[in-house]
């Protein structure tokens, strides 16, 4: 069976838009485009190279695979052709209920996420790594098929923007399996899916006469 690793650059208040440029995502007005750049250290570079050196395949939304397929084939000569030269041999799955020309060469449509997922889970290969495409990994996490979350969180607040969870996500509780913290504050963090939430009570047994009158009217106002 395949793994699918969520990768997501975040904010502290979990905004995920337009980490990489101001021309990348500036949809619903969003001027923060590039937040991510300032902060870039050298133990982020480190851990994305970590992510991108185990066996992959890409899995990304319409969104995101547009904006790839737009830098990535013409990068082999630059800084990061390492990962120009992994993400253009690799095959990528890209999420899309309209036609979208797919230009970039390995390029797979899923006309529907969830089920499409789910059966690329069932066989054997690498594992299907997303990166951005928020809408995409909401879809995934609400189908519970999400099995390790990977994280880099920037020590900046972003306000409104895509975010990485929503009201709609599945509760699932995960372990953490590993974290860092880079030198310019650079949360990152691995962590896999672990069972159902559980949960406890620090209340007193039996409760205070005021405990319960404030239960009472917690369950008046509904």
């Amino acid at each position: 069976m395949r793994k699918v690793i969520v990768g997501a650059m975040v904010s502290l208040d979990g905004v995920m838009q337009a980490p990489g440029g101001p021309h990348e995502d500036p949809t619903s007005g969003f001027r923060y485009g590039g937040w991510v750049a300032p902060l870039v250290d050298e133990v982020f570079g480190e851990e994305m190279d970590k992510l991108f050196r185990q066996p992959f395949d890409l899995l990304l939304g319409r969104k995101t695979y547009e904006i790839f397929a737009a830098h990535w084939p013409y990068a082999e000569e630059g800084p990061d052709d390492f990962i120009a030269r992994t993400f253009n041999s690799i095959k990528k799955y890209v999420a899309t209920r309209k036609g979208l020309d797919l230009t970039w060469k390995e390029s797979v449509a899923l006309r529907d996420a969830a089920s499409g997922v789910a059966r690329l889970k069932q066989e054997d290969g690498p594992a299907l790594l997303t990166q951005g495409s928020t809408a995409l990994v909401q879809t995934l996490l609400q189908s519970d098929l999400v099995d390790e979350i990977n994280t880099f969180t920037f020590p900046v607040v972003l306000g409104k923007g895509k975010k990485l969870f929503d009201d709609a996500v599945k509760p699932a509780a995960y372990e953490l399996a590993a974290s860092r913290v880079s030198p310019n504050g650079i949360v990152i963090a691995k962590h896999i899916r672990e069972g159902v939430v559980k949960t406890g009570d620090f209340a007193m047994d039996p409760p205070t006469a005021a405990e319960v009158a404030r239960r009472e009217k917690v369950q008046w106002e509904g």
